[in-house]
């Protein structure tokens, strides 16, 4: 818990299913297992169901809700927006709460065009002049194995990077009965597989390696184009639980691209890998050794020296819940491993830490610009039939 008298940061969210459940537990969590120094208040959450926002602040932990997110931004108890909500509206909340000088940190990608990312990034610049600060939800970064494979990169245990094979991998689409929802709806999700998913393994290719991609190549595919209509869903065509309706994003996303240094980078993310529930792998090859990463073993990284004596070379598994390792002293025994609500747990932690120093925190909304505009290249390439898009 945090020590008393620590001073308080009034926490509103704005959403309150998957991604506000999980930060939800991140809030209640991040002060009991470390000492913050700002004490996590989770005064309000904002949702446009009046009787299911009320029944998820009081499941979640929140004290109180609302139902107009510019309601919650204007409280005078609120001191950080928490945007949780699909990516049409990530933009004009996260401006108007930068407007009125409060923190945000917001789900991502960042939004669903460069234009917008462009101008959520100029309003943080403007509220970082004043002291105010934004950060995007790039949560995979502190999972303590990616944490550890940026700190082996930065020291040169692998040397130059020369390759690096990115992908995310999931089947909740494969189904072609799957039904559909918001994340298949472009002008609310922006794009598919590339956008939901892809998103996270363009930004954690780039922060684990410290380098951008400059230019990229690709295709998108859209290999379910009409499905089922949920009772829960008011759809794009009809009433909602008739018929069905269009699917408007990506179902797969391929692509390539080249680093600033010089590697080069192989990217796929799709929905539809029958077995495959939350793969993100991720290996990143060097002029001194290796290192790779799979979500579904979370807790390993596996990392090889090419310096070794070749008689007893091969890969090092490295179980990344020591005391020694990122975040690993405030938690179990060595060897008890970490799970998926961890990260956020450390994004809190990692945010809350910064705020307090007056840090900018990462990763900071040109971070998240710079993975939308891999993104919008990507989809650029595609639609002109898989050639070469230069990265500003």
């Amino acid at each position: 818990m945090s020590a008393p008298g620590t001073p308080t940061l009034g926490i509103g969210m704005v959403g309150y299913s998957f991604m506000g459940q999980a930060h939800s537990q991140a809030w209640r969590t991040a002060p009991r297992f470390f000492d913050l120094p700002l004490a996590p208040r989770m005064r309000v959450v904002a949702g446009r169901d009046g009787d299911a926002v009320r029944a998820a602040a009081e499941r979640l932990g929140w004290d109180e809700s609302v139902t107009s997110w510019q309601e919650l931004i204007a409280r005078d108890d609120v001191d950080l927006v928490d945007v949780c909500t699909p990516g049409d509206t990530h933009a004009e909340i996260a401006i108007a709460a930068l407007q009125a000088g409060k923190h945000v940190l917001c789900e991502k990608p960042l939004a669903n065009s460069v234009a917008e990312a462009e101008a959520m990034v100029a309003a943080a610049e403007r509220a970082a002049a004043r002291g105010v600060h934004a950060a995007v939800g790039f949560t995979y970064r502190r999972v303590p194995a990616i944490q550890l494979a940026r700190r082996l990169v930065e020291q040169g245990r692998i040397g130059e990077v020369r390759h690096v094979r990115a992908q995310y991998l999931q089947d909740w689409l494969a189904d072609p009965q799957a039904p559909l929802s918001w994340r298949l709806d472009k002008e609310k999700a922006g794009s598919g597989a590339l956008g939901d998913i892809g998103a996270h393994v363009v930004d954690l290719a780039q922060f684990v390696t410290g380098e951008l991609l400059t230019g990229v190549a690709g295709m998108l595919e859209t290999f379910v184009r009409e499905r089922p209509v949920p009772a829960s869903f008011a759809g794009l065509s009809g009433e909602a639980g008739e018929g069905t309706g269009p699917v408007t994003v990506d179902d797969a996303a391929v692509f390539f691209g080249r680093l600033a240094g010089g590697g080069l980078a192989t990217f796929e993310a799709t929905r539809f890998a029958w077995g495959r529930k939350n793969a993100i792998r991720l290996e990143v090859n060097g002029t001194r050794g290796s290192l790779a990463f799979d979500f579904e073993d979370m807790n390993l990284l596996h990392f090889f020296d090419a310096t070794d004596d070749a008689e007893v070379a091969g890969f090092r598994r490295i179980v990344v819940t020591e005391p020694e390792h990122p975040y690993g002293g405030h938690w179990w025994p060595a060897g008890h491993g970490l799970g998926y609500e961890h990260a956020f747990t450390h994004q809190v932690v990692d945010l809350v830490e910064d705020l307090a120093a007056g840090k900018q925190p990462t990763p900071s909304f040109a971070d998240g610009l710079a993975v939308q505009r891999v993104l919008d290249a990507v989809e650029r390439s595609s639609d002109a039939g898989g050639g070469w898009v230069d990265i500003p």
